[in-house]
């Protein structure tokens, strides 16, 4: 029989109402077999993720010395859960001991993972599955990355004849044995990583939104659905901004081509989006499959008489970065030229100067300038590699729109193209080019 792989979100659990919503979806499928969960999210606007409660509870505990206070939210929380659902479950004794057991660690990232930890020990007396803590399953090597081979292998074995099991997203266990968290959304990686373990047919993405759009719905009036996207649009459009589905996401699952489906826990008959392996995606005809962008960069561009004749130039360059601990996005070039661009939040002053500072010493360039404020703006589809005009329908549809453009970058695999706009364009440049190539 295949087996289905259903990672919940944090709206999924955000009360006991929307809980049984959860447990009739799964009941309404029997593939539906192994059940990872988020922390509960906001009920309602104005409301608090409880992971952000718990992060309150760690910086409370740090300051001083104590996590009563801040821990009574998150125990009024799963003890209103718990009611709702009208479940035996000793939620009391559970939350004493977590709250302990925080007190006992003084870790953040413990502390962190402790709503997955409470929503999955719920859900799972609510299904009446089996538990799996994430802690004694998934394991990190000690450069912080998943160790892979020993997470596959465990995990199978802890799921192996469960008829159902729950296990928490966001965290497992690190090399020094103490509970490691993933980065935000993480989640949606322990469901690709449970997936994977047990050979899913496919890996459903429980969330509030029916799937991809081809662009954010605050920018452009009811954008297209994206009903079938590959691995690859998906990484880059989820890298810039499109945060339906967190983009390390897919890395589990790629290399088994297990296919991810997005599904809405409000609205489950919504046929939601396909993300797709190579060798089962058919492009859609579409010549770009979708929109999205991320504000705050800031470009360094350098320039200097034939760079391209100096040996190592390159890596001089980026080795000022790497010393500093600071990633490059992209590094679009010419042949007197290049540019490194660098999210803003990355480069505090001090910082920068200091980066400044090493280039001209490791090349003396001849103009060294900083420029701020860029916003990037990446259309992607695969249909752009085999379509005559893409680029100038794409870059007169911005110069109609009056924007200046002060960076472009495409790679040679033709899946998109990405520019640099100021930050005050942002929102005017995504309109343009989703009304060119949509409407």
């Amino acid at each position: 029989m295949s087996v289905k792989v259903c990672k919940f979100g944090g709206t999924s659990m955000a009360d006991g109402a929307v809980i049984k919503s959860v447990k009739n979806i799964i009941d309404s499928d029997a593939h539906r077999k192994y059940i990872v969960v988020s922390a509960p999210g906001k009920r309602y606007s104005a409301d608090i993720k409880v992971t952000d409660l718990l992060y309150k509870c760690h910086e409370q505990l740090m300051s001083e010395g104590d996590l009563k206070t801040s821990f009574s939210a998150v125990r009024a929380r799963f003890e209103a859960i718990v009611k709702e659902l009208g479940l035996d479950l000793d939620i009391k004794a559970i939350l004493d001991e977590t709250e302990e057991r925080i007190a006992r660690e003084c870790s953040e990232d413990f502390t962190a993972s402790r709503g997955e930890y409470l929503s999955a020990r719920i859900v799972a007396e609510e299904l009446g599955a089996k538990f799996v803590d994430a802690e004694q399953v998934i394991f990190f090597k000690e450069n912080g990355k998943l160790d892979g081979e020993k997470t596959y292998a465990t995990v199978a074995a802890a799921l192996n004849g469960a008829q159902r099991a729950v296990m928490p997203g966001f965290y497992g266990c690190g090399a020094d044995g103490k509970v490691k968290t993933f980065s935000r959304g993480g989640s949606d990686i322990s469901g690709a990583i449970v997936a994977r373990a047990v050979s899913a047919s496919v890996y459903e993405n429980w969330t509030d939104v029916s799937g991809f759009l081809a662009c954010d719905p605050r920018i452009a009036d009811s954008p297209r659905q994206i009903k079938r996207i590959s691995y690859k649009e998906l990484r880059e459009l989820s890298y810039m901004g499109a945060n339906v589905l967190h983009s390390d996401s897919i890395f589990p699952v790629r290399r088994a081509n297990i296919p991810i489906q997005i599904k809405n826990t409000f609205r489950p008959q919504d046929e939601g989006t396909a993300i797709l392996p190579s060798s089962r995606y058919t492009p859609s005809g579409s010549v770009v499959t979708g929109v999205a962008g991320k504000k705050n960069f800031t470009v360094i561009f350098i320039e200097k008489s034939h760079m391209n004749a100096e040996v190592g130039f390159i890596g001089k360059v980026l080795n000022a970065l790497t010393c500093e601990g600071v990633p490059v996005e992209h590094i679009p070039s010419g042949i007197d030229t290049m540019s490194l661009v660098v999210e803003s939040c990355r480069l505090p002053e001090d910082k920068l100067e200091r980066i400044l500072e090493e280039i001209r010493n490791a090349v003396e360039p001849d103009v060294l300038r900083v420029t701020e404020n860029i916003a990037l703006i990446a259309t992607v589809g695969h249909g752009m590699s085999s379509s005559v005009g893409t680029s100038a329908r794409l870059f007169k549809a911005i110069a109609d729109a009056d924007i200046n453009i002060k960076m472009i970058d495409q790679g040679s695999s033709e899946l998109n193209i990405i520019v640099g706009v100021h930050n005050d364009d942002y929102e005017k440049c995504i309109r343009a080019i989703y009304s060119e190539f949509f409407k």
